[in-house]
């Protein structure tokens, strides 16, 4: 019998309360938001639970809001995935803008070790415990992390821009 998505609901509900929410299908994957502090403690019952059994961590990759509430501008998304029943869920946990961090998941899957990496490179988010949290694509000595949404896309003093110069006027556009 497969794993149903009502069960994965149940059991996480009776374990952690309030601290896992949101509960959704979203295009074919259970998708659901865990409180931060909580987060290591439910993919560790995520994968050793004798039902649930999500033995893989698929990815987890980092997302930044600029525009909202200072304790959601961060936000980590980790994907599961159960071979067993082959079932994918998504959880995402929301971080502070001011101190982006969260447990490692690299207790867990040592396979999360790389994907932390290229989370902190590129987000800036903290993965507190990580055996080696540092740089993994971008150069060491970088003091910003490049996918923030921090600066803004385009020069507005450029002039080599202007729909003038390719024959763009605001009657044929």
């Amino acid at each position: 019998m497969a794993l149903e998505t009502t069960v994965i609901q149940n059991k996480l509900s009776d374990k952690f309360g309030d601290k896992v929410t949101g509960f959704t299908q979203v295009h074919d994957i259970f998708t659901f938001e865990v409180d931060s502090a909580s987060m290591a403690e439910v993919m560790g019952f995520l994968k050793e639970d004798a039902v649930l059994r999500f033995n893989f961590l698929t990815d987890l990759c980092g997302i930044h809001y600029p525009d909202s509430e200072k304790d959601r501008q961060f936000a980590v998304v980790y994907h599961m995935h159960n071979w067993y029943d082959n079932v994918r869920i998504r959880f995402k946990c929301f971080l502070n803008g001011d101190n982006p961090e969260i447990e490692t998941a690299t207790n867990h899957f040592l396979s999360a070790n790389w994907q932390e990496r290229e989370t902190y490179d590129f987000y800036g988010i903290i993965f507190k415990g990580h055996p080696q949290l540092k740089r993994i694509l971008n150069m060491d000595e970088m003091t910003s992390f490049p996918m923030r949404k921090e600066f803004p896309l385009e020069d507005g003093g450029r002039t080599d821009k202007d729909d003038r110069f390719f024959g763009r006027t605001p009657d044929n556009c």
